[in-house]
């Protein structure tokens, strides 16, 4: 019944924090669209791709008590922390969902700015476009970011190190 928020806890489980909303957005779109099993529905939107479901499930995981939800005042903005609590570490070793090992991975993506996520997401959530037309519908899309050909080009590599093949 929970198997989806048991994956959602086994990421959190390796990361143990993630700072903000946006970049928690894209670590998970980028882990599923490289192959690993997570299950939640993706929308194109403003900052790209977005699921009102993964937004519900962590809602719901802090509800639980599983997720520590921390709101920063950052002058301008407010930026949320998530991090696991002993409560959800209990409940997934109850649930132990089956997931690959991706340690390596989400330490990858989190070392990362939510800006430069945002490019890869985006590059990911046109997969099916060749390269070439990726890199034009991500100027279209996202014409006031003006990613440079250096940071496409980093965003290439980390696609390419994060395909999941198991």
């Amino acid at each position: 019944m929970l198997t989806n928020h048991a994956k959602l806890l086994s990421f959190f489980a390796e990361i143990k924090k993630v700072t903000g909303r946006k970049k928690l957005q894209k670590m998970i779109y980028i882990m599923q669209a490289s192959g690993y099993p997570f299950q939640e529905k993706y929308q194109f939107h403003i900052y790209g791709p977005y699921s009102e479901e993964l937004t519900l499930r962590m809602e719901e995981l802090c509800n639980l008590g599983f997720i520590d939800e921390e709101k920063e005042d950052m002058s301008h903005y407010v930026q949320y922390i998530y991090e696991i609590t002993d409560e959800g570490l209990k409940f997934l070793n109850q649930i132990q969902p089956d997931m690959p090992d991706f340690t390596v991975e989400a330490k990858l993506l989190q070392q990362e700015s939510a800006r430069f996520l945002e490019l890869t997401a985006t590059m990911l959530y046109f997969q099916d476009l060749s390269r070439q037309e990726i890199e034009q519908k991500v100027h279209d899309v996202k014409p006031k970011q003006k990613y440079s050909p250096e940071e496409m080009e980093k965003a290439w590599g980390l696609i390419d190190k994060l395909r999941y093949t198991g």
